[in-house]
């Protein structure tokens, strides 16, 4: 034993071994991932394998190095073992390197992710701490003299191939056991939305990959999919998700079927037959509601159901409490969920989860957004934010979505600071953005507004932070808590800004005006927003936040559908009984009857009035005494997981500039047809 224990590659092997298991168990048990399952042995091999070619490698090393080596790979996965428990933590997801180009953003506020991590996860580095004291304490009684035949320069060949053979072997075998953990129906969860075998060629769900294959393991696999594309493989068949309806909203299709025949390529091709095939959904009760009305779409930075307060934020009470209220809306954080969740409620599609689609795509163009559509419609369109292109392109994403006119502050011209924790006011903001819009214009308008007031830090001193901070006077609340609310108070000033212009323009009855929040304020921890809002917060419901859609002229409603700003377009074109086809969408008109209730999230997990899905444990968890079947179960996580696939596939090949110049080319040539057949007429008539 003391002899196996002197050779470099077994006794670095059943160290690295020993601490990376410690390391993922003690990983899985602060995330509350099941530790007890087939998906640790998997997880066991995989560190198997992983240990064992380090081990080979270092092996070759002198002895004191390799030690050196051993404890500096450790404290390396324990640090980024460390990061995505508390990324996970604070932003809802785990990191990716998919997502890096936001990690410049992350050092702005590394204060506040630093404080959010919980005193539990510190725990993380025990296995660490249990290494270094090995290699203190315990080392030199399992360390005996090298033998000569033992040192590097003296082995002869014939040992060295005999190590390298044997550890070969060893690794075939590994190799071998853990393909079979991919492929085996033993080791795939009933309900699992992606299959191993793909999760691990390229792992887009990052959560599911954690649970499937290790912190590690992942680790290892996201690096590996900056060099390989996402896989193509998966069929979508519209007809597994949708329903078809005898409606009286319908398309000619003749130029997209042709588009359909005449395009050799099999991805475009899968993306049109999802699509045309998809639900359509009929005309309603509210179709037309507010045609021809103007429009001001209000995306609210860090807003949640604190907000909802009659006697502290007055104005966004009115909104709430006089227009259309979405009682169970939904603001999903995803790798970058400001601008992903802005992308997603212009264009009615699913981001792409690892990575910051929003900048990734930003030269991608939408002839479907909710700018474009507006646009078609005779509507003078603009759009505004009150910070600079720091994190997110918008000049660019915007033009491309259609905005006609974007401004960011600098263009507005108001006063505004590079320094982190002190951000523009909205009041500011919506008195240039209403000088700007309330021009005399005949035209009606379409307004997209981005507000920054109430975004973190919370924890230290601001002007906004500070300003209002008399409103908490008196209370318990936490000074982080009352920093957040003075904040909201910024943003609640400045609807009333938004109200009174309107009014004193006399168009507040011909305005609609919609408001949600990007995501819910991730720089507070759950115990202090539970010092106001009394709910539970697990199972998503850190994520809801307000969904509301005003207008002077209408009776309130409370609308208890869940959904999220991935239904924003679909529902507001229908309202507008604007030209769209709602298949083009992975949302869908909330008020339409054919609406799936059903709120999906980044990584495939869901909830309704039924019931809670956890895509990263394949746990469902019931409301009520009615339960699901494993395959209705199956076919919302298909349909759910079917929809974030085409979106992927849509913004990864620019999908509707390519249908917008397709369907113009067969228009064209369709048109040249009728000319000539009209032409051939007319000669045959003279």
């Amino acid at each position: 034993m003391k002899k196996l224990l002197n050779n470099n590659l077994i006794k670095n092997y059943i160290i690295l071994l020993i601490f990376m298991t410690i390391l993922e168990i003690v990983f899985r048990a602060i995330s509350n991932i099941p530790i007890l399952n087939l998906a640790m042995l998997r997880v066991f091999v995989g560190l198997n394998i992983i240990a064992l070619i380090i081990s080979f490698i270092i092996s070759w090393m002198n002895k004191k190095y390799s030690k050196i080596f051993v404890i500096f790979l450790s404290l390396v996965c324990t640090i980024y073992t460390f990061f995505q428990i508390g990324f996970n933590n604070f932003i809802g997801v785990y990191a990716s390197v998919n997502s890096s180009s936001q990690l410049g953003a992350v050092t702005d506020y590394i204060k506040e992710f630093l404080l959010s991590f919980l005193p539990k996860f510190y725990l993380i580095f025990i296995p660490f701490i249990l290494l270094v004291a090995y290699f203190i304490f315990l080392d030199k009684f399992t360390e005996l003299k090298l033998n000569k035949k033992f040192v590097l320069k003296r082995h002869t060949k014939y040992e060295l191939g005999i190590r390298t053979i044997s550890t070969i072997l060893v690794l075939l075998a590994f190799g071998l056991i853990y393909h079979e953990t991919l492929v085996n129906d033993n080791f795939q969860d009933d309900l699992q939305t992606t299959a191993n075998e793909d999760l691990f060629k390229y792992p887009s769900i990052p959560s599911l990959a954690i649970n499937q294959f290790g912190v590690i393991t992942f680790g290892l696999l996201d690096i590996k999919s900056l060099y390989v594309d996402p896989p193509e493989t998966y069929i979508f068949d519209a007809t597994d998700d949708n329903i078809s309806f005898d409606v009286d909203r319908e398309f000619d299709d003749t130029l997209w079927q042709n588009v359909i025949e005449n395009e050799d390529d099999e991805t475009l091709n899968m993306i049109s037959n999802y699509l045309i095939n998809s639900t359509i959904t009929d005309y309603n009760a509210y179709t037309g509601l507010f045609e021809g009305k103007n429009l001001i779409m209000i995306m609210m930075e860090s807003v949640n159901e604190i907000f909802i307060n009659p006697d502290l934020y007055p104005n966004f009470y009115k909104l709430y409490s006089e227009g259309l209220t979405f009682t169970n809306n939904y603001s999903p954080r995803n790798s970058c969920a400001t601008g992903n969740n802005e992308f997603s409620a212009m264009t009615g599609l699913y981001s792409i989860q690892n990575n910051c689609t929003a900048n990734v795509y930003r030269n991608n163009e939408y002839f479907t957004s909710v700018f474009n559509l507006f646009n078609e419609s005779g509507y003078r369109t603009l759009s505004m934010h009150d910070y600079t292109e720091a994190y997110y392109y918008r000049n660019i994403i915007h033009a491309n979505m259609g905005s006609k006119a974007y401004y960011g502050v600098e263009d507005l011209g108001i006063p505004y600071s590079n320094e982190y924790r002190n951000w523009a006011s909205d009041e500011d903001f919506m008195n240039v953005a209403m000088d700007i819009t309330l021009d005399g214009s005949s035209e009606p308008f379409m307004l997209w507004l981005t507000t920054v007031s109430s975004h973190q830090p919370y924890n230290q001193s601001s002007i906004e932070g500070d300003k209002y901070l008399s409103i908490t006077e008196g209370t318990n609340y936490s000074m982080d808590l009352r920093r957040y609310m003075s904040k909201l108070k910024t943003l609640d000033n400045a609807l009333g800004i938004l109200l009174e212009r309107l009014e004193s323009s006399g168009v507040l009855d011909d305005t609609v005006i919609v408001l949600f929040g990007d995501h819910y304020p991730y720089g507070l921890k759950d115990d202090t927003i539970n010092q106001v809002l009394d709910y539970n917060l697990d199972d998503y419901e850190r994520e809801r936040t307000p969904l509301v859609i005003y207008n002077s002229e209408i009776e309130h409603k409370e609308i208890d559908k869940y959904t999220s700003y991935v239904n924003l377009t679909p529902t507001i074109a229908n309202l507008f009984n604007l030209d769209y086809d709602p298949r083009l969408y992975m949302g869908s008109d909330i008020l339409s009857d054919e609406y799936l209730n059903v709120v999906a999230f980044a990584d495939g997990s869901w909830k309704n009035d039924l019931a809670y899905y956890n895509a990263a444990t394949n746990e469902i968890t019931y409301y009520v005494e009615d339960s699901y079947t494993i395959d209705e179960i199956r076919a919302i996580n298909e349909t759910i997981t079917n929809k974030m696939g085409i979106s992927s596939l849509i913004i990864e090949n620019d999908y509707y500039t390519y249908l917008d110049n397709a369907l113009e080319k067969e228009l064209q040539k369709k048109e040249t047809y009728a000319s000539i057949d009209t032409q051939n007429e007319e000669i045959q008539g003279g």
